[in-house]
């Protein structure tokens, strides 16, 4: 079958089974997004999950429709026809897949905002790489700011490109991504992902400057507040220089709450 979009299928069935005992699912609902022909599906079944698998393109889910269609008629696979980033999802419990590279990011973040127990995921490894770079690193980025603020991420596994087919240019990663607490409450979700946008938009010039782009989201006064109530060695560093916890109370004070 070809591969649609920027689909590559896992052939490698010793990663396949690894993938799918990574963390426990007899008798939970696990998401899989991207199914692709049903490997990962069929080692999650035989492991006693139920699957809810959201699969985008027409051809495969006919595929996986008549592929499964014992599991699907005995509710141990719910087939879902959508696109995984805007579809409404029925409750799970645990996360385990193999994501289309191109949606990795909004798919991530719209996990963490859903929220799961546990979640194994295949990224390519740059992307994977990016997730686990600490704050005030040269590399830090909004992925890794927000991954952070919200879970742990654990390596797990790397695949060579030969372990797919067609195989991607690049060597993949699986992770397993833990959800927690912030280090510090966050007044309000909405304001801290726009400001660490917003930050990050503008990565090579200052915080300060970085906050004065910012006028238009956020509105000027409320941006001029923030900015006199910073000290220099914030305002003059870029944001990838500033620690975890400092988004926060910076996002804190947003919302109209001092933080320190």
């Amino acid at each position: 079958m070809r591969a649609p979009r920027d689909q590559h299928f896992l052939v490698d069935q010793s990663a396949i089974d690894r993938i799918a005992g990574f963390v426990p699912v007899t008798g939970r609902r696990v998401l899989e997004i991207g199914p692709g022909q049903g490997v990962l599906t069929r080692a999650l079944l035989d492991q006693g999950a139920t699957v809810i698998a959201v699969e985008i393109d027409s051809q495969l889910v006919a595929a996986l429709q008549t592929l499964f269609s014992r599991e699907i008629e005995d509710g141990r696979l719910i087939l879902i026809h959508d696109d995984a980033v805007r579809c409404p999802l029925p409750e799970f419990d645990i996360v385990v897949a193999n994501l289309p590279y191109s949606a990795s990011s909004p798919i991530t973040f719209r996990l963490l905002e859903i929220g799961f127990e546990v979640a194994v995921l295949m990224y390519q490894w740059e992307f994977a790489r990016k997730m686990m770079t600490p704050a005030g690193t040269p590399d830090t980025s909004r992925l890794s700011v927000m991954v952070q603020t919200y879970a742990k991420v654990k390596p797990l596994l790397e695949l060579p490109p030969d372990a797919f087919s067609p195989p991607p240019e690049v060597w993949s990663m699986v992770v397993k991504i833990t959800p927690m607490n912030p280090p510090i409450p966050i007044l309000d979700q909405k304001i801290y992902a726009d400001l660490v946008r917003s930050l990050f938009s503008y990565r090579r010039k200052t915080v300060r400057n970085c906050l004065k782009g910012a006028k238009g989201i956020f509105g000027g006064e409320k941006i001029d507040q923030l900015i006199s109530s910073l000290d220099e060695e914030t305002l003059s560093v870029r944001p990838e220089n500033l620690p975890l916890l400092r988004f926060a109370e910076l996002a804190n004070r947003l919302a109209g709450e001092q933080t320190d």
